[in-house]
């Protein structure tokens, strides 16, 4: 008996994380804006010819970028808002959870977008890569880019 009630709990507590899974597209968007957050903090690394060179336009940089990216996901959690939406946001302290925010299901998310994170990135890299390096996205389109272009995760309804 004491397994069958284990073995239910268990099964509960995955139907959370499997709904979290199925919002691929809000997930995607929480990478995306990670990414944005990371190329506003760019600082040139010199100048040639009298133009500034940006760092995105250097391949190891932009590598560098992605590959510390998913780490940082690992301080995401999903929340769920008053309106029942659920959202990814960005955890400042683990220490001190909203109240009733439970810090076992809020890791065990973190944990989630950080998989989910290097998924998406396995899936996508050396296009993003490509992307990012020719400068071929301007502030705020990552999100377009990697999560209706590169990915289909948030197809919009024609």
């Amino acid at each position: 008996m004491q397994g069958l009630v284990l073995c239910l709990a268990l099964l509960l507590g995955s139907h959370v994380l499997i709904s979290a899974v199925e919002d691929k597209c809000s997930a995607c968007y929480a990478i995306a804006d990670e990414i944005e957050i990371e190329l506003a903090n760019e600082k040139p690394v010199g100048q040639r010819d009298g133009k500034v060179i940006n760092r995105r336009d250097h391949e190891q940089r932009v590598l560098e970028l992605l590959d510390g990216l998913c780490d940082k996901m690992k301080d995401h959690t999903l929340e769920k808002l008053d309106t029942g939406e659920e959202m990814w946001v960005k955890v400042h302290d683990w220490n001190h959870l909203p109240d009733g925010k439970d810090e076992q299901e809020s890791r065990a998310f973190s944990k989630y977008i950080s998989s989910f994170c290097a998924r998406l990135l396995e899936e996508t890299k050396d296009e993003l890569i490509e992307l990012l390096k020719r400068g071929g996205l301007k502030h705020g389109e990552i999100n377009k880019a990697l999560c209706q272009d590169l990915t289909k995760h948030c197809e919009l309804d024609e």
